[in-house]
C-alpha cells in the first residue's frame, strides 16, 4: 500500500512551478489532492495538472482567493494535511506591498486560520524561502554556513529594496506567531533558487533566470545564490508531512554557486551555444557562502547536483519551446 493512499492533503497555488511537482509527487504516492487555483477555468493553469497520473481519480480543484478571508475553509475540510505554497514571486515590481507582500503574508495568515478551525489537520508544511532566512546583513564569505537559525532581517531588506525577501519573511514569521498561538504543527521548506524540469506551460521567474542565459544574453548577473532542484524541493515537502519528528525549518540548497559557475557549467553542456562571456559589472564577483545540508539530510533528502538541474531545467525549456538550441 503506498503510503498515502487513504490520505487528503491541500496544496495551494497549485498550478505553480512547485506546487506542480508537489501534486504529481502525491498523487503517485496514493494521495487525494485537493487543489486549490485562482482561476479553475484557465487551461495554462490546469491542463498540466489534469494530465498527471492519478489526477482523473484523486485531484480535485478548486477556486480560492489568497486575500479572501475564508476562501480556503471548504478547501481545506477533510484534509489530513496542507501545503501553503501559494505566494506570487517576480522581480518587476511596481507596488511592492499590494503585489508581493500583502499576499504573502495576508494570505499565509489567511490559510492556516482556515487550517486552525479544521480539526482533521495534523500538519501544515509552508513553502517559504531561503530569502527569510540568509538576509540579515551579516556577511557571507567562503567559510560562512548559513542555517536554520539565521532569519532575515525585514528593515534591513527594505532599505536594500529586496521586495520578494521581506515578503517572504513577513509572512513566514506570522505563519510562527499563528501557529504557536493556535498550537499547530507547522513545518517550513525553505528552498534556494529552484530549478529543473518545468510541468507547466508558463515559465517562472527561476527558470526564467536560466533561459535569460541561454537566450543570448551579452553579460551574466554579478550574483551568487543557492540552487537547487525540483524534485527535491517537492520531496522534501512530503517527508516534512509524513516524518513524525520533521519540525521548525529546512533549507535546501544543493549548491552556492555564482552566475559565473552556472554560465561556465552550461558552456560544459552546451559547448556550441553562444553564452555571456562577462560580467553586467567590473565589481568583484559576490562571493560565495555554505548552507547547511544536516537538517535536509534528516529528512533523506539526497540532493541532485546543480549540473544535471541545469541540463534537466534546459532540456525542458527546449522541449516547451522556450529556447531553440
Amino acid at each position: 500500500m503506498s503510503t498515502g493512499s487513504g490520505k487528503t492533503v491541500c496544496v495551494t497555488g497549485a498550478s505553480g512551478y512547485i506546487a506542480s511537482w508537489l501534486v504529481k509527487l502525491l498523487l503517485s504516492r496514493g494521495y487525494t489532492v485537493k487543489a486549490s487555483v485562482r482561476d479553475p477555468n484557465d487551461p495554462r493553469k490546469t491542463e498540466h495538472l489534469r494530465a498527471l497520473d492519478g489526477a482523473s481519480e484523486r485531484l480535485q480543484l478548486f477556486k480560492a482567493n489568497l486575500l479572501e478571508e475564508g476562501s480556503f475553509d471548504s478547501v481545506v475540510q477533510g484534509c489530513d494535511g496542507v501545503f501553503h505554497t501559494a505566494s506570487p514571486f517576480y522581480h518587476d515590481v511596481q507596488d511592492p506591498q499590494k503585489e508581493l507582500i500583502d499576499p504573502a503574508v495576508k494570505g499565509t495568515l489567511n490559510v492556516l486560520n482556515s487550517c486552525a478551525k479544521t480539526p482533521s489537520i495534523k500538519r501544515v508544511v509552508l513553502t517559504s524561502s531561503i530569502a527569510a532566512v540568509a538576509y540579515n546583513g551579516k556577511p557571507r564569505t567562503p567559510e560562512v554556513v548559513v542555517d536554520e537559525t539565521w532569519f532575515s532581517n525585514p528593515d534591513f531588506c527594505r532599505e536594500t529594496k529586496l521586495w520578494y525577501v521581506v515578503s517572504k519573511t513577513l509572512a513566514e514569521d506570522a505563519a510562527w506567531k499563528l501557529a504557536k498561538e493556535k498550537g499547530m504543527d507547522l513545518v517550513a521548506i525553505n528552498p534556494a533558487m529552484v530549478i529543473g524540469p518545468l510541468l507547466q506551460p508558463t515559465l517562472n521567474t527561476s527558470a526564467a533566470a536560466v533561459l535569460s542565459i541561454m537566450k543570448g544574453a551579452q553579460t551574466f548577473p554579478n550574483a551568487t545564490f543557492g540552487w537547487v532542484h525540483v524534485k527535491d524541493v517537492a520531496e522534501a515537502h512530503i517527508k516534512a508531512f509524513e516524518i513524525p519528528s520533521a519540525n521548525g525549518r529546512y533549507c535546501l540548497v544543493e549548491k552556492v554557486a555564482h552566475y559565473s559557475e552556472v554560465v561556465n557549467t552550461l558552456k560544459k553542456l552546451y559547448p556550441s551555444v553562444q553564452l555571456p562571456e562577462k560580467c553586467a559589472d567590473d565589481k568583484p564577483y559576490v562571493p560565495t557562502y555554505q548552507v547547511s545540508k544536516e537538517k535536509a539530510k534528516s529528512l533523506g533528502i539526497e540532493f541532485i547536483p546543480l549540473e544535471v538541474s541545469l541540463k534537466e531545467t534546459v532540456e525542458s525549456l527546449k522541449e516547451k519551446g522556450f529556447v531553440a538550441l
